[in-house]
């Protein structure tokens, strides 16, 4: 079908198929409504994608996605460093953070273990997970608590068990959200109530 167009729309189509979630039809609207805006629009879009692809990167604690690092939540001294957070990746962390209900820190494994995807705990940024939770010279962890905010699938469920062989040994409390999101269900598309509930109604993992 894309074919049926000009080369440069063409090929401006089959650009924004290549976005998750955007099939042809979806493609073809967001093609045509660009197309519409003024050069100035345009540039300003263009603009913006450059930029944050340029300044965004990865925050050398928490490993969110921020224009600086530590980013603007490990900055901030009123998060509290007792207790960390651990999700997928920065959608899941923007999800949990729009409840207002999780004051603590977070840590992004930036995927899940997958044997079936060649995905290893190497791949992920468990040992940097670790090395949070390790005592200082003095034998103090300022972490008292973990809560593990993966899906209820074949892969969170991985992940999970595979963290809890680490972290228990460690005496810090490690818990798992549950109530409230649907097997196989996402973070980042269930909505801020459920992601609440979920999180008050943690269960000790």
């Amino acid at each position: 079908m894309v074919s049926t167009y000009t080369q440069p729309l063409a090929r401006l189509i089959e650009a924004f198929q290549t976005l998750p979630g955007i099939g042809p039809k979806s493609a073809q609207r967001l093609a045509f409504h660009m197309l519409k805006q003024s050069s100035h629009d345009i540039k300003n879009f263009s603009d913006a994608l450059l930029d944050a692809k340029e300044k965004i990167g990865e925050c050398a604690q928490c490993f969110n996605l921020s224009g600086q690092s530590p980013c603007e939540l490990c900055a901030n001294p009123n998060r509290s460093p007792k207790t960390i957070g651990v999700v997928i990746d920065a959608q899941d962390l923007f999800a949990l953070e729009r409840t207002g209900e999780f004051s603590g820190q977070y840590h992004v494994l930036h995927g899940l273990i997958s044997p079936m995807e060649g995905i290893g705990p190497e791949d992920l940024k468990i040992r940097e997970l670790l090395a949070r939770l390790t005592t200082d010279s003095e034998g103090r962890n300022r972490v008292e608590e973990v809560i593990l905010a993966l899906p209820p699938s074949i892969e969170g469920d991985t992940t999970s068990l595979y963290l809890s062989k680490l972290i228990k040994p460690l005496g810090i409390k490690l818990t798992r959200i549950a109530f409230g999101l649907p097997v196989g269900g996402d973070l980042e598309y269930a909505d801020n109530m459920t992601i609440a509930r979920a999180l008050d109604g943690r269960q000790e993992f």
